[in-house]
This record gives structure tokens, C-alpha cells and sequence, in this order.
């Protein structure tokens, strides 16, 4: 199976990584990025716009789809169960923050777009995955170190 110009699937995903960060920022509007490494910082927003992109779009890919049907299904099954976890994670973490949960909602998101990127044979979405992976959960894992110092 090829998607066409677009991936509805990655875009719907994208979106439901999207709403609890959302709501999140929402309820905690005050609370700020505390990890000062600003390599990190930019690495991360790179990994993240790149991600979201390339999870939408079929840029610079001849071909973007799966070698078999069975691969799709392993694309929609993994990343719903993905999403699953992640949302649940998420409330519960908004009423008991711990770094275990900050970090799974860190590495939760880097391996939807990293399972998604090898899935589709899409190769610059695997590489900014890992960009992303390496940037967010450092900074998930500073800014979560650093408020429970103070």
C-alpha cells in the first residue's frame, strides 16, 4: 500500500501527540523550559518540526507506503497502541508529575515517528526521529530534574 501526496494516518497521529501537550500547556501555562543547553534546545525543535512534517508529507521519499500489507497493519496496531499509552501516561501525569512518566512521555512520541520512519521506509523522518529522541528526553529528563530541586 502507497500513500498518495499526503499520510492521513501519520497526520492523525501527529495530531493526537499534539492535544494533551496542548491541554497540558493549557492547565500549566506558567511552567517554563528549564534546560539552559540551547544545542539541545534546537536540536530537539529541529527533530520536532522535521517529524511532524515528514509524518504528514512523502518529501524527498520515491515512494511512500509499505512493501506489505502486514506492515500496515503493524503501523496502525503499533502506533494506536502507542497513542493509547501515551494519552493515558499524560493524564496521569498532570495529576502526579515523576520522572519515570516524563521520561515514557518523552520516549513515547520519538518512537512513534522513529517505528513510523523505518515502517515507511522513510529514511529522513528515521534521522530526525533520532534528533528528536536524543533532544527531548534530555531536556524532559533536565527540566524534570531541575523542578524537583526546587
Amino acid at each position: 500500500m502507497e500513500f498518495g501526496w499526503i499520510n492521513l494516518f501519520g497526520g492523525i497521529l501527529v495530531v493526537l501527540i499534539l492535544i494533551p501537550n496542548i491541554v497540558y500547556a493549557i492547565k500549566f501555562k506558567d511552567e517554563k523550559n528549564l534546560c539552559t543547553n540551547k544545542i539541545m534546545n534546537i536540536i530537539e525543535q529541529i527533530g520536532r518540526y522535521a517529524c511532524i512534517l515528514f509524518m504528514w508529507f512523502p518529501l524527498l521519499v520515491w515512494k511512500f507506503g509499505f512493501a506489505t500489507s502486514t506492515e500496515m497493519v503493524i503501523y496502525m496496531l503499533l502506533n494506536g497502541l502507542l497513542i493509547i499509552v501515551y494519552w493515558i501516561l499524560f493524564f496521569i501525569y498532570m495529576k502526579k508529575k515523576n520522572m519515570g512518566i516524563a521520561l515514557s512521555l518523552a520516549i513515547i512520541p520519538s518512537c512513534i515517528f522513529l517505528f513510523s520512519g523505518i515502517l515507511l521506509r522513510h529514511w529522513l523522518l528515521v534521522g530526525f526521529a533520532c534528533l528528536f529522541a536524543i533532544g527531548h528526553i534530555f531536556i524532559t529528563y533536565i527540566n524534570h530534574k531541575k523542578k524537583a530541586s526546587e
